[in-house]
């Protein structure tokens, strides 16, 4: 029998030291194990990451530590204690005090975490009354400072002002002052960048760790982003239904990931040059489930008889490093621990056609603002404002820039889901804005559209089936039902769903299997182009995989266009040949993703590559200064280029007139007057 294997960090004196720790939660389908027998330590000034799957339980542990269970949640084993005090043990009057001072939390979406009653600065106050007793003119001293310390700029004012009048990255350092306003000694952050551009999740970053290197906090960091996690933890731990299943120390974890899992997520992350993505079949098996053997047995590729029958002890894999895994017993003879193979070098390239199936030239969206009684016109959202692009048969152009800068507005209004204030868009020599209902309805069937929320985007009444047939019957396509209905089943098998899921409604499937189904959708009317909103951002790094080689495989096959609206580099370089970088409604750097990526003109550009968090721990290859503050209101942008206020590089020039387009080589384009001077 092998020896117990400790974690790593309790060889030191831990301020957080978990050991046993299970939750139960009793539903009416029966017992959820939310967690089973979890163990870590966590020192001071030292950030431990849990990465895993939606489901693996990450979100649980912090809710656990911090004793805020669901409804009929209740921990059934083990101890949490902080310096050397059970929480477990802890009265509900005594943990209050607990919560918000020694141990803090910052909450996955702060849009519904802050009172939207009660103005920020009521919000920082009361934990500051709470845990430091702090009230009056010296509590609204102290939370303009921390409001000072996470970044918000003008404090004085904007500790009046009430959440829905904050950004997302703004809201999120809020959460992070009322999370520090307690000085806590330990900081719990459930996905803090999530939601946010990597322009925004950069300055987040930025200010976590200088606060956490000011006052020596631990950090339990929840995420599933691998660049989240090379970029700021100290050590690893890796979740899977309930259970961790490796820890690591940061440079051993991104060196020589140990458990099967652990290499899948790292094969299944996009990069440029790549064939198929490598993806994990299946899903995260239901925590109701009683499990015998290993818990990742039925989706792992190394898995043989005892995985299936025996549980896994822990076991050592390098120098701090621990595995939940039989490969790694000293007692099995198996040849070798299987290597982290690359994914398939295979590549399909598409190249480009003859002619443009879309062209796009001065597409504008002006949306008024009205005021007053009589709702005059006051002014115009230029939520798009003179966006040229074009797109060949058979390939993707990818369309990049931070959220509010109009190119979820520009899909919608090539697709004339949204009406065009100016501008034309031709699709295969077509004018769009010149149809009238009858024609433009029935070129419905050479583009349809792919939301960034399956769930919302799919009708929770309608069975699969008629989800997926509606588009048919909508524009008389097939001849009768039953021709209709063995498209669908073909449909289905083709983006990789069973036919008996056919009748089955959409809560009854996974997030990625729903994306599967409006892809499918979307498919029925046999589109030659499909613009794709952010359909990967609320996924997995796994299912974001699957996600992706379908798309590959489908615009291989059936020499789709994709127009794929993203803010995700790492998939740009995986999936598009060109891109077009979009800044406050306009174009501000266009041309072949090699060029651009590889090469960016454009300081916008540059820093939105440089805030990019890589799964890798060497250091970045673009040395630009990052971007500062947030996008302006397109209701009143500003004079000259837009991008002046925010560019470390802006001349008299910038702020008076906006840049013309200057052309590099290889079809590169880019608006910028540091460009149009050394030209």
């Amino acid at each position: 029998m092998s020896a117990v294997v400790r974690p790593q960090s309790s060889l030191k004196e831990a301020l957080l030291e978990v050991r046993g720790l299970s939750m139960h939660i009793e539903t009416e389908k029966g017992t959820v194990r939310a967690l089973d027998d979890v163990s870590f330590d966590l020192n001071a000034g030292e950030t431990f990451a849990l990465l895993g799957e939606s489901g693996c339980g990450k979100s649980m542990t912090a809710f656990s530590l911090m004793r805020l269970l669901p409804t009929g949640g209740r921990i059934v084993g083990g101890s949490v204690e902080l310096q050397g005090r059970d929480l477990c043990a802890l009265s509900e009057a005594r943990m209050r005090r607990v919560r918000g001072g020694e141990l803090a939390m910052i909450f996955q979406e702060p849009g519904t975490s802050l009172n939207a009653v009660l103005t920020v600065g009521q919000q920082i106050g009361e934990v500051l009354a709470i845990h430091r007793g702090l009230r009056g003119a010296e509590a609204r001293r102290e939370a303009v400072e921390l409001m000072r310390q996470v970044g918000i700029p003008d404090p004085e004012r904007r500790l009046d002002e009430y959440p829905f009048q904050f950004s997302g990255g703004m809201k999120q350092r809020v959460m992070i002052a009322m999370a520090l306003a307690g000085k806590p000694k330990l900081l719990i952050a459930d996905e803090p960048t999530t939601a946010l551009d990597v322009t925004i999740q950069a300055q987040v970053l930025d200010v976590m760790a200088a606060l956490q290197a000011e006052r020596r906090m631990a950090m339990l960091l929840i995420t599933h982003d691998l660049g989240v996690v090379a970029r700021m933890a100290h050590r690893i731990g890796v979740m899977y239904a309930g259970h961790l299943i490796e820890e690591a120390p940061r440079e051993r974890f991104f060196t020589a990931p140990a458990h099967p899992y652990s290499k899948k997520l790292f094969e299944a992350l996009p990069e440029s040059g790549r064939g198929e993505l490598a993806s994990i079949r299946g899903s995260v098996p239901p925590l109701t489930t009683h499990f015998t053997g290993c818990r990742f047995a039925d989706r792992c590729d190394s898995a043989w008889g005892r995985c299936r029958n025996e549980a896994p002890a822990w076991h050592r894999a390098g120098e701090g490093q621990r595995v939940r895994c039989h490969l790694f017993d000293p007692s099995e003879k198996r040849d070798a621990v299987p290597a982290n193979a690359p994914a398939s070098a295979k590549e399909t390239v598409t190249q480009a056609g003859e002619g443009d199936l879309l062209d796009v030239r001065g597409l504008e969206v002006h949306f008024p603002i009205r005021r007053g009684v009589f709702q005059r016109t006051v002014g115009h959202v230029k939520a798009v404002d003179g966006v040229d692009l074009k797109l060949a048969p058979g390939r993707t152009l990818a369309l990049v820039g931070e959220s509010g800068c109009g190119k979820t507005t520009a899909g919608k209004a090539i697709l004339r889901l949204i009406e065009p204030t100016a501008g034309t868009a031709k699709l295969g020599g077509t004018e769009l804005g010149a149809l009238d209902g009858r024609a433009l309805r029935a070129m419905r069937t050479k583009m349809q559209m792919v939301f960034q929320d399956p769930f919302g985007s799919l009708n929770p009444r309608l069975r699969v089936s008629e989800i997926i047939e509606e588009g048919m019957r909508a524009l008389g396509l097939g001849a009768n039902d039953a021709e209709r209905r063995a498209q669908v089943v073909a449909l289905m098998e083709q983006v990789g769903l069973r036919p008996e899921m056919a009748d089955r409604y959409p809560h009854e499937f996974s997030g990625g299997q729903r994306q599967r189904i409006a892809i499918a959708r979307a498919l029925a009317v046999k589109p030659q182009l499909i613009v794709c909103d952010e359909p990967t951002s609320a996924l997995d790094v796994s299912v974001q995989a699957q996600i992706l080689n379908l798309l590959k495989s489908l615009q291989a096959e059936l020499k789709l266009s994709y127009l794929f609206i993203t803010h995700n580099i790492a998939v740009v370089e995986y999936l598009a040949h060109e891109v077009a970088v979009m800044y406050l409604g306009r174009i501000v750097e266009q041309g072949p993703v090699a060029e651009v990526l590889g090469a960016p003109q454009h300081p916008y550009t540059q820093a939105l590559l440089a805030a990019v968090p890589r799964a890798t721990l060497d250091a970045p290859t673009v040395d630009v200064q990052r971007v500062a503050g947030d996008l302006p209101s397109p209701s009143n942008p500003p004079q000259g280029c837009h991008f002046h206020p925010r560019c470390p590089h802006a001349m008299d020039v910038c702020r008076r007139e906006y840049p013309g387009v200057s052309t590099l080589a290889g079809g590169h384009v880019v608006r910028c007057h540091l460009i149009t001077e050394s030209v």
